[in-house]
């Protein structure tokens, strides 16, 4: 079952959308159906159903060629930023995933002494223990 959106009004939408083209001309991209969608909790389809007209001129603002003096392609510096912030996110990723690991052999290290130390009991095999400067001695 589908919740009930409440609709915003035109109004409200189309300055949503203009802001939304101020923000985009500043950082250099372009506005979306699913980011103007999502200010106003609405899925794609619904915003697309609830406002065609608008859709569609974010469609033709996606589309149409780049103005004159707008970079075509991401500067080489655009994309020396998006590739530290790809390497960071990896690095994130690998320091959980070995914090993940090391937390696993500790919790099998400690299985493994309790095993060991129920076996011994169950077993009756005496333990060897090194007791500085008597050497080698027996304990139960």
């Amino acid at each position: 079952m589908t919740r009930r959106v409440d609709s915003p009004s035109e109004s409200r939408v189309r300055a949503a959308l203009k802001e939304l083209r101020q923000r985009a001309g500043d950082n250099g991209t372009q506005p979306s159906v699913l980011a103007l969608a999502s200010k106003f909790g609405m899925s794609n389809t619904t915003f697309r159903r609830h406002f065609p007209a608008i859709a569609q001129e974010i469609v033709a603002l996606r589309s149409a060629p780049p103005t004159p003096g707008a970079p075509s392609e991401p500067s080489h510096y655009d994309r020396l930023v998006a590739r530290n912030a790809k390497l960071k996110r990896r690095n994130r990723e690998l320091t959980e995933t070995l914090t993940l690991t090391a937390c696993h052999i500790q919790r099998i290290t400690l299985e493994n002494q309790k095993l060991r130390e129920e076996l011994e009991a169950a077993t009756g095999v005496a333990r060897l223990t090194s007791v500085p400067g008597l050497g080698h001695q027996y304990s139960r």
